[in-house]
């Protein structure tokens, strides 16, 4: 068992990495997505012709679980494991799941604080239909934040890849 941990720690790093990346914003996504369906829900209960508007308002905080599955594709596709030579060394494994940290945990909370915004402008939205396009505005402020962090997933995976250990 030690002998294979040793001569594969490095790819069980990257999948762990991988793993973070997809469940961590995965679970943050479908938390925000719940609770501004949650009050999507209770808007369409009292007006059905609000569906539209407020959909679109609960899928929002759905892109982080998108980020997420995006670097653990990256990261998996670079590191072997989807095909290739998947044998990297200890160091480059810890790279990769480091690389993958920023979308997992900026993911996560950026998600559910999109599905609480999502659920207020969702409420504006029921009062004042007229007003969509601005409630719209308040949870793609949060989003800005979840790019940030892909961005950095992506760039440090890319960094990682020309890394010769």
């Amino acid at each position: 068992m030690i002998e294979f941990l040793h001569a594969n720690m490095g790819t069980v790093l990257s999948l762990l990495g991988a793993a973070l990346a997809a469940s961590l914003a995965g679970v943050g996504s479908a938390r925000g997505v719940g609770l501004a369906g949650e009050a999507a829900a209770g808007v369409v209960g009292e007006d059905p012709t609000k569906f539209g508007k407020v959909m679109v308002l609960q899928l929002l905080p759905g892109t982080q679980g998108i980020y997420g599955l995006i670097i653990a594709f990256i990261t998996l596709s670079q590191t072997g494991i989807l095909g290739g030579d998947a044998n990297i060394s200890i160091a480059k494994g810890l790279i990769y799941l480091c690389a993958c940290l920023p979308i997992a945990i900026a993911g996560y909370f950026s998600a559910i604080a999109q599905g609480k915004a999502a659920a207020a402008s969702i409420g504006v939205v029921a009062k004042k239909p007229d007003q969509f396009g601005k409630a719209m505005i308040f949870p793609i402020m949060v989003e800005t934040y979840a790019i940030l962090a892909l961005l950095v997933s992506i760039l440090a995976i890319n960094g990682a890849a020309n890394v010769a250990f």
